[in-house]
């Protein structure tokens, strides 16, 4: 497995990789990487014949008071999970290479409407941050297919969004949620977390599978039942972001006609931000 820093590196291998008429699967992470990650490159090897995982922690994705000095790098970590995984090609950029003009006047990608509310009103400028880089990283590596994880359920939205207006040859696929045995979504932030806190944050899941067993019973009163599950996360011990039922398809606001219903919830737990989601079909 080679890890290279550079485009032109990166661009001369897969020269050589798509002369063996390979074809090609990109895994776009930050590193740190868990078992959720291992999981989309495991699938990735399945379906493609070389497998390009990029880590790059990109910092046109985080706002001014979020913690992009204090990611976790694990590169060395990272490259021994990825290679026991089967990826090919570790593609480990550094800001200058993605950057090399800065990022002051950097041309943005902005995809409207499913980036709009939830995290979008959370964290602006995020997602224009996530399409530019993952757009870029797409040119670069110009995969047949590129993996990501249902847990940013909207980035994934807005991922794929973005590669079907602009025309991109490539399939973008979701991977289902990796938990812990305890329900957790597995995220590099869970590290975060203090012992107590760990302990708690398993409620977050609870309460989305509470709301899936309210809306399945019959309950159409969606805002009742959402504000009822809020209340139950505040007396947890956890600070509500968001919650909100959508059309898993448009990222809508859902009504009594919705039948593909996506659950989407970011909480705070102590300074640590939880983010996850449940899709169910009320047909």
């Amino acid at each position: 497995m080679n890890t290279l820093h550079s485009i032109a590196q990166l661009r001369a291998a897969l020269a050589r990789a798509r002369q063996e008429n390979k074809r090609i699967s990109l895994v776009p992470t930050m590193g740190n990487l868990h078992d959720g990650h291992i999981a989309l490159v495991e699938k990735a090897r399945q379906r493609t014949d070389y497998v390009v995982v990029s880590i790059f922690v990109n910092p046109l994705q985080f706002g001014a008071n979020e913690d992009l000095d204090s990611y976790p790098r694990t590169l060395a970590e990272d490259q021994r999970r990825l290679l026991d995984a089967g990826a090919d090609l570790v593609f480990a950029p550094n800001v200058s290479e993605m950057y090399p003009e800065g990022m002051n006047g950097h041309t943005l990608i902005s995809v409207p409407v499913v980036s709009e509310g939830l995290c979008g009103a959370s964290r602006p400028g995020h997602f224009d941050g996530v399409s530019t880089v993952v757009s870029k990283l797409l040119n670069i590596v110009q995969p047949d297919l590129a993996i990501f994880g249902e847990k940013d359920f909207q980035q994934l939205a807005v991922i794929r969004k973005m590669s079907q207006d602009l025309c991109l040859p490539v399939q973008i696929m979701g991977e289902p949620i990796v938990r812990a045995d305890d329900g957790l979504a597995l995220s590099s932030r869970n590290g975060y977390l203090n012992e107590e806190q760990r302990r708690s944050a398993p409620y977050l899941y609870q309460t989305l599978l509470h709301i899936e067993q309210q809306l399945g019973s019959g309950r159409r009163d969606f805002a009742a039942v959402i504000d009822e599950a809020r209340v139950a996360l505040v007396e947890a011990g956890f600070r509500p972001d968001y919650l909100d039922l959508r059309d898993a398809e448009t990222l809508q606001p859902a009504t009594g006609e919705t039948q593909d219903i996506v659950i989407l919830a970011a909480v705070y737990l102590g300074t640590t931000r939880l983010i996850d989601n449940l899709r169910l079909n009320l047909a």
